[in-house]
């Protein structure tokens, strides 16, 4: 065993040194410096990443910037107006000539309406002329009244724009186009509109308060986004082959976008994605970063937009072509990666020279040691010449295995010798061994006989008695009874036959203690007519358990078997099916024509409803004393079924679950 482990444990300091070597040589260069550049490029990328949202947050906040200075402007320029004393002097005056000039001033402040509406709702002049009675009821207009000047966002549906100016509801509907990861929508259509509009307090010429409205329609507002577009998107602020782009929203649909859906149409009528629709107006969050826009991604920023019952309607969007700096990305982690492969490629291989000189010989001193192992006792390193450490351990290694091929010899010589006294000896005692177990066999079978036929005598000879006893007074009975005996013909049948059954399995005990002298007789039997015969012994068994009994009896074929034999198999089979339903259940009698591996046969199946059996349980269902009955059963039922069956050539099979009940299949050859 010694011999065995140390040019193991030589082997291992071999392989040991080579690979320590290896990684001396190869460690920096093809471990800790790609780990290096793996943390730089992720670093790298982390901050790379970070300014790309830095920069989208940066241009979100000129957005809003700029989307907050349009709310003021409106409120300032529709608060001046109301305080200009042109304004008053006209109100004053009646009114003649208010309609003219809230239309210049309309025009002049580039305003989709104005009017002047008091505290009865109904305007009072207006500009153009509106097509119906607009809402007095937003929070802006409440406040206006109350005196004070107020602006905001709101959305107005289709009919409230129509009251307005039918060309505004008009500018406003936006058909839906579908786009990938939006939330599915059933419109076909968006017919409201997001209006910036402003009110101030005014006096009507009776110095009763009313309220100086105007505003703007942001749907289809195609100047307006594209001011906010090339505030933040200046020229050459971006890498070529990127692209900045803005939106406006209402809720998840975009109403004023320079984002192309394809060339020469602006994207107008398509929806956000469900993940930004879902942070942002669900959640309202900003979102920065990376979203599908319509078709490509872009490093993104989202703000939500509140109208002013303090509900979220709508977002704000900036955004640029996350490809061109994804590109760059890649273009530069590709050149470190070449830069990096070329210097593994010129350094590796002259570490890999240093350290062969090294480990060759160590390599050459490990490959004879493993034909040494492999029953190669001449093998050699035949290392010469080389006056080192190493050569010294070579030619030492080769004197060690010079003696060891010596004393293997000798050693094989005397294995030899004893291996053929060994095999003398165990010869002679698997002989004697053989012999004592023939003659211990034959002693038990001798007593077993003997046993069993001074108790089968004995047996034989008081059931015997007994039997004749009952025969006899059987018929004294018959006589007796006279002709009243037919009324319990059936009953007095049953009685014959298990009186001529005790008879034959007394007939049986010695059969088998002394075969020489007695012979069994088979008969053919229709199953149909055994099972038949067999219910009526243990229908008390089956009322007592409430037990429904169903049949299905479609054998043709014909048994040869004792009668009796194959009642008592069924018998004990129901036996333990009524012991399986105490609560009571169905017992199923079945039985059809099969065959088994080319024999012809019919099978008898026996089935119940009871609490089933586990696989271990199964497993030994057949083992002699095994019993689940505790104290009522002997555990010899099912093995001596098992062994009457197979004695007339046929199988006994067993399939159950727990809680699903049990189904013994009985398979027979043919009579023939």
């Amino acid at each position: 065993m010694s011999d065995r482990l140390d040019p193991d444990r030589r082997r291992g300091q071999g392989r040991s040194v080579r690979f320590r070597l290896l990684v001396i040589a190869l460690l920096p260069t093809l471990v800790i410096l790609p780990l290096l550049l793996g943390m730089a490029v992720y670093r790298w990328n982390a901050k790379f990443d970070a300014a790309l949202i830095s920069k989208v947050n940066g241009d979100l906040t000129i957005a809003h910037q700029y989307f907050a200075r349009l709310l003021e402007n409106t409120g300032e320029r529709i608060t001046a107006l109301g305080g200009s004393a042109r304004f008053r002097d006209i109100v004053e005056a009646g009114g003649g000539g208010l309609e003219a000039l809230l239309e210049e001033h309309r025009r002049a402040l580039d305003l989709d309406f104005l009017y002047l509406i008091p505290t009865n709702g109904r305007v009072v002049t207006s500009a153009p002329k509106l097509a119906g009675a607009p809402r007095s009821d937003w929070p802006i207009i409440e406040r206006a009244l109350s005196g004070e000047a107020s602006t905001g966002i709101d959305i107005f549906s289709g009919e409230e724009l129509t009251a307005i100016a039918p060309a505004l509801a008009a500018r406003a509907r936006l058909e839906l186009v579908p786009t990938p990861n939006a939330v599915p929508t059933e419109r076909a259509a968006e017919t409201r509109g997001m209006v910036v509009h402003s009110a101030t307090p005014v006096r009507l010429a009776d110095d009763s308060p009313a309220a100086l409205v105007g505003g703007n329609l942001l749907n289809r507002n195609l100047v307006f986004i594209d001011t906010i577009n090339d505030l933040v998107y200046r020229e050459a602020s971006l890498p070529e082959g990127s692209q900045g782009t803005a939106t406006l929203f209402l809720d998840d649909v975009r109403i004023s976008t320079n984002v192309r859906l394809f060339e020469g149409r602006r994207a107008l009528g398509t929806r956000v994605s469900s993940i930004v629709r879902s942070a942002v107006l669900g959640q309202g969050r900003v979102w920065l970063d990376s979203a599908f826009v319509v078709n490509d991604w872009y490093i993104s920023a989202y703000e939500p937009i509140t109208d002013s019952y303090g509900t979220r309607v709508g977002m704000l969007y900036v955004g640029f072509l996350e490809a061109p700096f994804t590109e760059t990305k890649y273009t530069t982690l590709l050149m470190i990666a070449i830069a990096f492969l070329a210097i593994t490629a010129l350094s590796v291989p002259l570490f890999l020279r240093w350290a062969r000189s090294i480990f060759k010989p160590l390599e050459r001193m490990a490959g004879t040691i493993s034909e040494v192992e492999g029953g190669d006792l001449g093998a050699r390193t035949g290392i010469h010449g080389v006056d080192d450490e190493i050569g010294r351990v070579a030619q030492h290694l080769d004197l060690l295995l010079e003696q060891l091929q010596e004393r293997d010899r000798q050693l094989r010589a005397w294995n030899e010798e004893l291996n053929a006294r060994v095999e003398e000896r165990t010869r002679e005692l698997r002989l004697a061994n053989r012999q004592l177990e023939a003659t211990t066999r034959q002693l038990i079978v001798s007593e077993k006989l003997a046993a069993i036929g001074e108790i089968t005598a004995g047996v034989a000879h008081e059931i015997n008695n007994p039997i004749a006893v009952m025969q006899g007074n059987l018929e004294v009975v018959r006589q007796v009874m006279g002709d009243r005996a037919d009324e319990a013909r059936t009953e007095f049948r049953l009685l014959d036959e298990q009186i001529h059954r005790i008879s034959q399995i007394v007939t049986k005990l010695l059969q088998f203690a002394k075969p020489e002298e007695y012979a069994g007789f088979l008969e053919r039997h229709a199953p149909t007519d055994v099972i038949s015969d067999t219910l009526p012994l243990v229908q008390h068994l089956l009322n007592k358990a409430e037990i429904v009994v169903m049949r299905e009896d479609r054998a043709t074929r014909l048994v040869l078997m004792n009668r009796t034999e194959l009642q008592q198999v069924l018998v004990n089979l129901i036996v333990n099916a009524v012991h399986a339903m105490p609560d009571g259940g169905s017992l199923s009698l079945a039985t059809r024509d099969e065959e088994q591996d080319g024999d012809k046969g019919l099978v008898i199946a026996v089935s119940d409803t009871g609490v089933g059996m586990t696989p271990e349980m199964l497993d030994r269902a057949f083992d002699p004393f095994f019993t689940t009955k505790r104290q009522e059963g002997t555990g010899l039922g099912l093995s001596i079924s098992q062994t009457l069956i197979s004695r007339q050539g046929g199988k006994i099979s067993v399939e159950s679950r727990p809680g699903e009940g049990t189904c013994f299949t009985i398979w027979l050859p043919e009579a023939r």
